[in-house]
This record gives C-alpha cells, sequence and structure tokens, in this order.
C-alpha cells in the first residue's frame, strides 16, 4: 500500500512580501486532489489574495488522475540535456524522481510568480522526522561566506542562530532572531561552526522549528546533505537536511492554517478530466 504524499503550496503577497499557505496537494498513488486551506483567509483578509485561476473556487475540492497543470509547469522536462544534472542537484535517485519528490525538493518556485510548494514530512518508525530544504538568501551573503558555503562537506553539522552570536562568538545559541533584518524580522540563519553565516531557513519552516526547539533543543539536528559548486545558482547552491524527534504528539504542519478550507469529501467535489 502506497504511503499518500502531501505537499502544501504557499503564496506570497508582491507588496508585504509575506508569506500564506493557501492550499494543500495530495496524491494517493492513483489520483491528485488539491483543496485550499485555512491560511487562505488570511491572504485574504491581509493582502486582498484572489483564487488562482486554476482553482476558481475556494470551496471545491479539485481533484484528477493527472498532476495540475499549475504544478506540472515547475517540474523540469525530462528530455531537456540538463535534466540529469538537475536531479543530482537535488540529490534524488533516477528512480526516486517522480513529480512529488521533485517538487518537494526543489519547492517549484519560478521567476514568474508568487508561489512555492514545500512537503509535509511523515514519521519514521523510530519518530523522527527528516526534512530537505536548500538554504535561501545566498544572494545576499559576502563572498567569504559563499567561499565558506562552497567548502562544506556532507554531514557537516549548521546551527540556526542570530547573526550576532556569530559574531559574538556565541555558538551556544541554538535558536535566535535576526531582529535587525529589514526585509524580514523573523529571519532564522544558517550558520557553521566557525560562525560563517551561509544563508537562511525558509520561512515556512520557522514556527516548526520553533516549536521543535521549545520541546528540547537537542532533538532538532541541521546538516548539510549536498553542496552544488559553481556554476549551479544560488538557489540549488546549499542543500540542508534537519532531522527532529517528535515528542508530546508533535505533527509538523497540523495548525489551523494548515487544515482544509472544506470537508475533502464534500459532494460539490470538482472532478478535472485528463489532458
Amino acid at each position: 500500500m502506497k504511503t499518500q504524499k502531501t505537499l502544501f503550496l504557499a503564496w506570497q503577497d508582491t507588496e508585504s512580501r509575506s508569506w500564506f499557505p493557501i492550499g494543500r496537494l495530495t496524491f494517493d498513488g492513483a489520483r491528485y486532489k488539491f483543496v485550499y486551506t485555512q491560511g487562505v483567509k488570511e491572504a485574504q483578509q491581509m493582502c486582498s489574495f484572489s483564487p488562482l485561476s486554476s482553482f476558481p473556487h475556494l470551496e471545491k475540492v479539485y481533484t484528477s488522475t493527472h498532476l495540475f497543470p499549475v504544478f506540472s509547469n515547475r517540474l523540469m522536462s525530462r528530455s531537456r540535456p540538463d535534466y540529469a544534472n538537475f536531479l543530482q542537484w537535488l540529490n534524488i535517485s533516477d528512480h526516486e524522481d517522480d513529480p512529488l519528490t521533485i517538487l518537494a525538493r526543489s519547492s517549484g518556485k519560478r521567476e514568474t510568480d508568487s508561489l512555492t510548494v514545500f512537503p509535509c514530512p511523515q514519521p519514521d518508525a523510530a519518530g523522527q522526522y527528516q526534512l530537505h530544504f536548500f538554504a535561501h538568501g545566498l544572494r545576499h551573503l559576502p563572498e567569504s561566506a559563499i567561499e565558506r558555503i562552497n567548502r562544506l562537506r556532507p554531514e557537516e553539522k549548521l546551527w540556526l542562530a542570530h547573526a550576532s552570536c556569530c559574531k559574538s562568538g556565541d555558538s551556544s545559541n541554538a535558536l535566535a532572531h535576526e531582529f535587525q533584518n529589514p526585509h524580514d524580522s523573523q529571519a532564522l540563519t544558517l550558520h557553521t561552526e566557525d560562525h560563517y553565516i551561509v544563508g537562511y531557513c525558509p520561512r515556512y519552516l520557522r514556527s516548526e522549528v520553533f516549536e521543535l526547539l521549545c520541546q528540547d533543543p537537542s532533538s532538532v539536528d541541521l546538516r548539510v546533505e549536498r553542496v552544488n559548486l559553481p556554476p549551479t545558482p544560488f538557489q540549488f547552491r546549499l542543500l540542508c537536511r534537519i532531522t527532529a524527534l517528535s515528542k508530546d504528539d508533535f505533527r509538523p504542519f497540523s495548525g489551523k492554517e494548515y487544515q482544509p478550507l472544506i470537508k475533502e469529501d464534500v459532494a460539490t467535489a470538482s472532478l478535472i478530466s485528463p489532458p
């Protein structure tokens, strides 16, 4: 029996730069299903979000035997000559390159819109959650930080911290806010043992990371998964892996904003025919 895969769709307001989880995509091995989540209400109230043209009705469930275009258009064609290199950047093997795995690892971000996707991890037999992400914000880092990134090795440990911790030489503080970031007062930096800032934690992870670290800082482990050297684009340069031990029945991305806007078994479900 195949495990259901789940991805969340997030939307960014172009003016405030705020991100909102607005939808959930699932695949049970035979059928794709998309439904808006409660986060769309906040996006509407705060930033006048309008329904996506692909999913014009907020209170419908969309199903299809084929991946919806809004997601499939974010995948690199297998016919492209650099497809094999792309899989290497993502650290995905040839037999694992199903669409949702690629979207989960790559985030499906395009310069032409304000959408991104991220996965909902499932615990393993030991109760651990594991999630991969590419470090954000590398284009804003100094050249010395980029050089340090290029020297990182797989499994090298990283920390989440305030930039001032790095400057002061205090690497014991595992978590802090970068309050002086003019673009994002809630930013979390990623830094090395020798105090180089090597990127930023994706915004969609922050609330989950905070909750885990409040439970038990030692239960969260951040490692380098892969470094893709130049000329790889910055957005795929540093692949990280965060592993967390679930405690007190913690479930990532289970807050209200991630819950379906309507029940997914409603009779008004909208069936999308295969293309």
